[in-house]
Formats: C-alpha cells, structure tokens, sequence
C-alpha cells in the first residue's frame, strides 16, 4: 500500500528546471516556448503532504520552513526537473519477444514478423493465461525501474488480451499495480491494438465487440480514462478508429490514437474528436499541420521504436515544432519494439535523431507529457500546488541527462511526496 508522504527539503541544487509556463499560456508547449525550462540556479523545493509548497531561489524557498520538521535531502549541485511523464507504455505482458528480436535481426520486417504469428498477436497466450496478479507484478516491475530512471507518472494501455474478459483483466491489473506504486498511473484501454486471430475473417465483428462490450464494461468499471486504436494496415482503418472513437465518447472516456507509424494517414476525420494525443506520427502528411498546430492534441513522438526496429527514419520533430505543432516524448515501453522503460535514453534519441535540443527534449518529456495525458494542472513542472514529482540527477548542467546515453544519472525521484532512492548517482 503507499506510504503518507513525508515533508522534504531538496536543497543545494545546482540548476532547477521549473517548467514554469512562460508568460499566460495554460496551454502546451509550441515552438520556442519549447526551449523556455525556467532554470534556476542555488535553488531549493520544500514539499509537504505530497504538494510542492515553495520552489526557486532557495533563500526564498528558506523563509516558508518556519519551524516545521523536514527530511532534507543535500542535492550537492544536482539538478533537479519535473518527474518524467511516460504518456505511451504497454506494460501488461507476460514475456519479452525474442524470436522476433532475432527475425528482425535477421531482416524480417514489422508487418513480416507479424505475418509469421509474431508481433502484437505473439503476446497475446501468455497475456490470456495469465492472471490478474501476474500482470500486475510485470507492470509494477516495470514502474519501479522507471521511477528509478526519473518517471513518476505513467501511461498504462491493455492491448496484449485481445477478447473482452483478458482486455478487462489487464485494465484490473493495471489498476491492482497502481495501488502498490506511489507514482501516477492513467489507464488506456487499447483492444483495438490487433485484430485477433479468432476474428482474422471478420474484422468488423471485432470492432463491434470493443464498441458494444470491452468499452461500455470499463467504462462501468472505472477501470480506463482513454481508449486507443492503432490506425495502420494490417491493424485497424481510419474508419475503424471512428467507429471506436464515438463509442468512447459515448460513455465518456478520452480518446488518443497510433497513427502514421509505418504509413501516411489523414488526420481530419480523428481531430473532430478532440484527441488528447496521436502517436508515432512518423509519416504525418503535411497538410494536417495547420490543423494540428490551432489544437491542444499532442504529438507524441515514441523514437525508442525506431531505435529498437532499427529504422533510418525518425519522427520529424522539427518539421512539427516549426508549424507551431505541441510534441511529447514516450517511451512506447512494450515487448515487441520498445523494450525500455529509460525516459533519458528517449530524451538522447531525441537529441541525436530527431535534432531536438536538450531543453525542448525536457520541455516534451515533462509538462507536454503532461498534457498528453490532461493532467497539466497538476503535474509536468515544478510549482507550488502541483503535485511533488520530482527527479534528481547527479550532474552539473541539465544537458547532461540527454548527453550520457545509456548511464544511469538520476539518484532519486520523489513521487507525489514519496522518496525512492535508486541506489545510483
């Protein structure tokens, strides 16, 4: 069960990332603003009941103690930025894919493999014969190790079961999990993540089935607060989507999309919906910007499956940040093409190959995950009122979080006022 949050000190930080919005803006990071982390320097936060109380200059942050008793933590010149918010991660499965791991190495494609029996549809025995509680290991798991790498806020999608009674069964366990970790955890029900083979001649069926059951029972249950759909051949049509789209709508669930991964599709027909997010958005055609840029819909970019595929092409984030489009970063933590739960490894990718710059890498990774998820008001930066999630890692300038790829920097989070020491830094 999770712990009372205890009151915290985090003194002596070198650099502290605020997030601040600049100026008015309420809305997500565009453009320039992008590059706008709100740096302070010599800087302390004080935390109390799991809030943020007083961030900044740390002889103001001083004068809000009075007498009160604090755990302080010596951050020794660190720096310290908003816990990362993961707004894209499939963490309910059994067992990594290996034969595909070696197909592709091999050079097998994403659609061959899947052609094979293996890909999304591999997943699914092992997520069918499992119970509740063994999913709910695996995704906790998995939670920590992102926590331990400055994550306190994850995205959580179903998508492995693929009938109505495992799709639930992973919501449930994503929602058993949840309880044993002090981070943050938005569900996603994603049974239109493949057609099952059951289904394979009538897929329409299928898309009935999700609309008619798996989204009025989690609905009932609480146990989601977005449905996905992967838009892609050899998965489901932009019809599809819209099919799924109004009956989330009608039970009042939010609505967030894979879309342009491995092929170019209109957007036009989805932003009706007002979408918090589409994801991927390797192949977005250019004509749908505009229409992205007048809207809160994020971009989140996933490189860590470009990476993991071994693609030559990433996501084109500065094509998006040029046209005014808001961009997140994610993980996309899954078995088949993301295998990471490093929120820093993306943040380098990102850097590396899609030529973001460090600041707007964190810009991304933090309050514009945030509002992939619509929790900016209380997550994503670092001010009083928000809830205290926050990463430190042992490094002298921010840029180093993305410059060291594949190391382990980060010494601690604080989660919603709870402490986890990761045992490195």
């Amino acid at each position: 069960m999770k712990k009372q949050a205890q009151s915290l000190l985090l003194a002596n930080i070198g650099q502290l990332l605020t997030l601040r919005a600049p100026g008015k803006s309420t809305g997500p990071r565009r453009g320039a603003e992008l590059n706008d982390i709100g740096l302070v320097k010599d800087a302390a936060v004080l935390c109390a009941q799991g809030k943020i109380v007083a961030a900044g200059p740390q002889r103001e942050v001083l004068k809000h103690l009075a007498r009160k008793q604090v755990h302080e933590i010596d951050c020794r010149g660190g720096v310290v930025l908003p816990g990362f918010v993961d707004s894209h991660t499939h963490p309910v499965f059994t067992a990594p894919r290996l034969v595909d791991f070696e197909k592709r190495i091999a050079g097998a494609s994403y659609e061959e493999i899947a052609e094979a029996g293996g890909g999304i549809r591999s997943s699914v025995d092992g997520v069918r014969k499992a119970s509740a509680k063994q999913l709910a290991e695996h995704a906790l798991a998995a939670w920590r190790q992102m926590a331990s790498q400055g994550t306190t806020t994850v995205e959580a999608k179903s998508g492995y079961g693929l009938t109505v009674e495992s799709e639930l069964k992973s919501l449930e366990a994503v929602q058993v999990a949840a309880k044993d970790w002090p981070g943050t955890v938005i569900a996603t029900l994603l049974g239109a993540h493949a057609v099952p083979k059951e289904f394979r001649e009538k897929p329409q069926k299928y898309v009935a089935e999700i609309c008619s059951k798996m989204i009025p029972q989690a609905a009932k249950k609480k146990l989601a607060q977005f449905v996905d759909v992967f838009i892609e051949r050899g998965a489901f049509s932009l019809s599809d989507a819209e099919t799924v789209f109004e009956a989330a709508q009608e039970h009042a669930l939010g609505v967030r999309a894979h879309v342009c991964q491995l092929s170019s599709c209109e957007l036009w027909p989805l932003l009706r919906f007002n979408p918090a997010s589409l994801d991927h958005m390797d192949f977005v055609n250019d004509e749908d910007l505009p229409q992205l840029a007048r809207r809160d819909t994020l971009a989140t970019l996933v490189p860590g499956a470009n990476y993991f595929l071994g693609l030559e092409k990433y996501p084109p984030a500065r094509k998006f940040i040029g046209s005014g489009v808001a961009v997140a970063l994610a993980t996309d933590y899954n078995p088949g093409s993301a295998p990471t739960p490093s929120m820093p490894f993306i943040l380098s990718l990102a850097c590396t190959h899609m030529k973001m710059s460090p600041a707007e890498s964190i810009a991304a990774a933090t309050i514009n995950g945030a509002h992939a998820l619509r929790l900016a008001a209380q997550k994503g930066s670092i001010e009083a009122g928000k809830d205290a999630d926050l990463a430190l890692f042992d490094v002298k300038d921010y840029r180093e979080i993305a410059y060291w790829f594949a190391a382990q920097h980060c010494a601690l989070t604080v989660l919603r006022g709870q402490l986890q020491t990761t045992g490195c830094g």
